[in-house]
């Protein structure tokens, strides 16, 4: 079995259709420039956010065993995460919504285990370790951001998508694939920029979904907390990224108090964001998180509710007022007076009972679907669910009796009752009949020769979720993502100047004084004349080895490259900065 899984008992507790998305993390897989980036970007952030970040970060870096020098290992991370409550596991870049909030539910992390190449070292528009494993990860030591992303992920996998929602989470991951991989033609990042342009412009009314992510990318990936004069940053994409953590720093992005306004707020990955939300404390985060939850069909139910699962085409639930859920792709819902007196799913079908499906009532019982009226009995004070035992034999609602139910929607219903089941409040929650027809005035929604019919029971819709009540009752092992993350490619120059990394690396662990560092050098001018990473590692090990006279050809190399590559000249100077005007981390 996979070392990983083995590591924090949190794993265990993950139900099968969150385990298809893990992957091993095969350690050897990063390369010397990908640790070289790792630190790189590790060192700058830690000197930088020491003055910015939320007081968490540093202590967070340490409580979760994150490294400065070398990429974290999951198994190490899930060893330290144990004892603050969390696991981490490794994923294929970005994963669907539901499933990514899901996992926050069962206190686990996600971490995208790639990491991003040399020439997106400020930031990428792809999930990678450096944004999960340096970003998210030491904020979950604080206990209250932790029990706020928590609770972030049990109430928003459950908001509802819309149809077009799944295009859209596609079409990103596709774009944030091809952007970080290289050598991508401009014409493949034009077009997959414009399908999700496309679709931004004809997303309609924002879904649960939509609105809840906005709130998650306003908090926990570009999250401000204090003052709006002096805030701090605690999002996770401003920590991992050394160019915008920065920048939102400055006058140029706009800071605004955080409230329910954000879930309306949209954002593009692949841009800086022109303003950010600040919230005066952690505790804030729940509070608005709170008001949204209220509006959300999770609450409020109703014919809304429903409408919002039938639009979204997928698995959904509904609850009613006994407690009996139905889970299902619901197709139609008929209506009078604004609430709901019949729903209909198509397809398999499952019902339950607090999250547990009832013996008998799985997808093998329901195939092709389920109907029931919902509601009060015309003429009658007392919704079924209210009556007693001896109501229920006085209205012959009882076993064996053949009774005709006429409900306040118009829903008639008139068969043969065959038994009933009861809730642990000794509720009537379904009644099943035998040569049963349901029909609303001239159209027939069940006739006999379907086999008997089971009625739910309940006076109205409480609640509306997306996914099923009890997710053994539907096989879920199908929404793995199509596209995979493009891995960088062999060549003979990129084998050599992997070499030389690894060359330095050694040179700086093992803390030898050889006069390697001149015949790296020269091979870097001589044959990768682009890099400036490897130059700058090798300009601190020279300043500690005192060698002065390399040291300045090397230093003057470097200004020369700064006027060859402008474009990199600042992260040559913030490495330099580190190296000779700043304290070492």
């Amino acid at each position: 079995m996979n070392p990983i899984i083995e590591t924090n008992p949190l794993l265990d507790r993950l139900p099968n259709h969150l385990k298809q998305f893990i992957k091993p993390q095969d350690y050897s897989d990063y390369t010397p420039i990908n640790q070289a980036v790792w630190r790189y970007v590790m060192r700058k952030n830690v000197d930088y956010l020491s003055k910015v970040a939320h007081h968490s970060y540093l202590d967070g870096l340490k409580k979760t065993g994150i490294e400065i020098n070398n990429i974290p290992s999951m198994y190490g991370m899930n060893r330290i995460l144990t004892e603050i409550g969390w696991a981490a596991v490794a994923v294929d870049g970005f994963i669907p919504p539901n499933a990514f909030m899901e996992f926050q539910a069962y206190n686990v992390l996600v971490i995208a285990s790639d990491i991003r190449q040399l020439e997106h070292i400020e930031y990428t528009p792809a999930p990678d370790i450096i944004h999960e494993g340096a970003g998210h990860a030491p904020i979950i030591a604080n206990p209250e951001y932790a029990e706020y992303l928590r609770r972030f992920g049990e109430i928003g996998c459950k908001a509802i998508s819309s149809h077009k929602d799944y295009q859209m989470y596609e079409a990103i991951r596709l774009l944030s694939i091809l952007k970080e991989a290289e050598g991508t033609p401009q014409a493949d990042i034009d077009q997959a920029e414009k399908a999700v342009e496309d679709l931004q412009n004809n997303m309609g009314e924002l879904s649960e979904m939509a609105q809840i992510r906005n709130l998650h990318w306003w908090t926990v990936e570009y999250g401000l907390i204090g003052t709006i004069e002096d805030p701090k940053i605690y999002g996770a994409g401003l920590l991992s990224s050394i160019g915008e953590s920065a920048w939102c720093m400055t006058n140029n992005v706009t800071k605004i108090p955080y409230d329910i306004s954000a879930a309306n707020q949209s954002f593009d990955i692949t841009k800086l964001q022109p303003q950010l939300y600040v919230t005066p404390t952690f505790a804030h985060l729940s509070l608005i998180l709170e008001e949204f939850a209220n509006k959300m069909a999770l609450r409020t139910g109703g014919i809304s509710g429903i409408q919002k699962l039938i639009n979204s085409n997928a698995l959904g639930t509904i609850e009613l007022s006994t407690g009996l859920q139905i889970s299902g792709v619901f197709t139609n819902v008929i209506e009078a007076e604004g609430k709901p007196v019949y729903i209909q799913t198509t397809g398999k079908t499952a019902l339950s009972y607090r999250e547990k499906e009832l013996v008998g009532h799985g997808t093998l019982t329901h195939p092709e679907g389920f109907g029931s009226p919902i509601g009060k009995l015309k003429g009658f004070n007392l919704a079924i669910e209210d009556m007693s035992p001896m109501d229920l034999n006085a209205y012959k609602i009882v076993e064996n009796e053949n009774i005709k139910l006429e409900f306040e929607g118009g829903i008639i219903v008139q068969g043969e009752i065959i038994t009933g089941s009861r809730n642990l409040h000794g509720e009537i929650i379904l009644i099943s009949f035998k040569n049963c027809t349901v029909t609303h005035g001239d159209t027939i929604l069940f006739q006999p020769e379907w086999g008997n019919y089971d009625m739910a029971i309940g006076k109205k819709v409480v609640s509306a979720f997306s996914g099923p009540a009890d997710v053994n009752s539907f096989d879920l092992i199908n929404s793995v993502p199509k596209t995979k993350t493009i891995k960088a490619k062999h060549s003979k120059e990129r084998d050599e100047l992997e070499e030389l990394y690894k060359q330095v690396r050694t040179i700086r662990e093992t803390n030898s004084h050889e006069t390697l560092l001149t015949t790296v050098f020269e091979k870097i001018k001589a044959n990768h004349t682009n890099d400036w990473l490897l130059v700058v590692e090798i300009t601190e090990l020279l300043k500690n080895e005192n060698q002065p006279q390399l040291l300045q050809e090397v230093l003057a190399y470097l200004e020369s490259l700064k006027t060859k590559r402008p474009e990199v000249a600042h992260l040559i100077s913030g490495g330099l900065d580190l190296i000779f005007d700043k304290e070492k981390c």
